[in-house]
């Protein structure tokens, strides 16, 4: 089992009162995200960034895009060109900020993917990670509930023909179709390439509602069983934005990994033979 560091979203607007709701909880991190919103515009809207980050010292910081509708392979040349610098903006962004990870999309935020090229992706994905590459940062290709992401059997081409790596989101891998009908399980995200997956999302479920959280360890316990077997998969972010949700995941999450030490304890305890004391 490796021994992961656990992560909650920025949630709170207030960098401050973020840092000390993750150092009060006992997280070793935050996930930082941005989307088109946050993303700073200029240098003095960089700067205040990179200030705010270095705020949260000694939490890790890691980064995730939550650009909707911002493709690579996206069938408009222009809306195509304007993804790419998007994300490079944030490639450079991000390694200001001496961030290491950065995780991204295809096809957030929309309901089909008719107007996405799939070899426009995976050329444009490729060229994006060989970007990041420049500037040591990790491309992490997230898996979405619907799409091409939410196919194993897709996924697990689009990772291996772009060199990108992984964040594994076990709720969105739940509800996809391919899981849902059967054909797949959540373990074909894993089997094919363990070793590129090196973020975790962990709630239970989205839905219509958002991301729900476990209502009991039982729920989430072969999942999280996965994610404890993959090697370089070191970060788990508890992806909830409502406090009460995310004490709730984080319960679950600690009490799971309680049960782990306890198993490896035993495990590990020396034998007692009992001899007779009969000649």
């Amino acid at each position: 089992m490796n021994h992961p560091k656990l992560a909650c979203c920025n949630f709170l607007e207030d960098v401050g009162q973020m840092r000390a709701f993750a150092l009060d909880y006992g997280f070793d991190g935050v996930d930082w995200t941005f989307n088109s919103d946050t993303l700073p515009q200029n240098p003095a809207g960089a700067a205040e960034l990179s200030r705010a980050i270095q705020s949260l010292l000694p939490l890790e910081v890691r980064f995730h895009c939550a650009f909707a509708q911002t493709d690579l392979g996206d069938e408009d040349p222009g809306q195509a060109a304007a993804a790419l610098r998007t994300f490079q903006s944030v490639c450079r962004l991000v390694a200001q900020l001496r961030g290491q990870h950065l995780t991204i999309h295809i096809g957030l935020g929309r309901d089909s993917t008719l107007d996405l090229s799939w070899d426009h992706t995976l050329v444009k994905l490729r060229d994006l990670v060989h970007f990041a590459g420049k500037f040591w940062l990790r491309l992490c290709l997230e898996n979405l509930a619907w799409g091409w992401t939410s196919r194993p059997e897709l996924y697990e081409k689009l990772l291996r023909k772009s060199g990108a790596f992984a964040t594994l989101d076990i709720g969105h891998a739940q509800v996809c179709p391919s899981v849902a009908s059967q054909q797949f399980t959540v373990e074909d995200f894993i089997l094919p390439h363990p070793e590129r997956i090196l973020n975790a999302h962990v709630y239970d479920i989205e839905n219509s509602n958002g991301h729900l959280p476990p209502r009991r360890l039982k729920d989430i316990l072969p999942r999280l069983d996965l994610l404890s077997r993959l090697p370089l998969c070191d970060w788990w972010v508890l992806e909830l934005r409502e406090e009460t949700a995310l004490q709730t995941t984080l319960a679950v999450v600690k009490e799971y990994r309680a049960q782990q030490q306890e198993e490896a304890a035993r495990r590990n305890s020396p034998r007692v033979t009992a001899y007779s004391s009969q000649p």
